[in-house]
């Protein structure tokens, strides 16, 4: 199994499976998370993570020269998920399609299907912001590479995106949404 990024690029770029696998398990459930984040169901979110490893095994010939890998899969997956939204009928969330949670699933339940409602209201660039920092882990700065802005826009987004969450838990909790 490759040591190093640099092995492990060799190997990708090699077509060696072993570094595929290796590069699945290192990154396919954060890879996941967040297409999931930024896509409206998890189907969509299985074929965008299948896109990127698509593209990894069709651009093999490139990856020796990636300088850093981790940006490169999200950035990938941030296309992979665009072109899913693109083909996507209606770019406007219907709130419906946020499974109800079960009578008598108790409060933790009902809280997490209200977040997941005010999360798919948030404008898309802040939804990919709260993506790839949540639920992928990467640090602002690697949003950024990821996203081609500043540290500082992805920041902002963060904050902003925090702000509408905090104020839409509020008002679904006082029976306003």
């Amino acid at each position: 199994m490759p040591a190093t990024p640099d092995d492990l690029l060799e190997g990708l770029a090699a077509g060696r499976e072993e570094a595929f696998v290796a590069l699945y398990d290192a990154y396919g459930a954060r890879l996941f998370a967040a297409a999931c984040g930024m896509l409206d169901s998890r189907e969509e979110a299985e074929d965008a993570v299948q896109d990127v490893f698509a593209g990894l095994v069709q651009a093999r010939a490139r990856l020796r020269h990636i300088e850093n890998l981790k940006a490169y899969l999200f950035a990938s997956l941030r296309h992979a998920a665009k072109r899913r939204m693109g083909r996507a009928k209606t770019s406007q969330f219907d709130t419906a399609e946020v499974a109800m949670p079960a009578a008598g699933a108790g409060p933790d339940a009902e809280v997490s299907h209200r977040l997941e409602v005010a999360l798919r209201r948030l404008p898309r660039e802040q939804r990919e912001v709260i993506a790839l920092h949540v639920d992928a882990g990467l640090t602002f700065t690697e949003v950024a590479a990821v996203l081609d802005l500043s540290a500082n826009t992805a920041a902002s987004r963060y904050r902003y995106a925090m702000e509408k969450l905090r104020e839409a838990m509020k008002e679904s909790q006082r029976g306003i949404v």
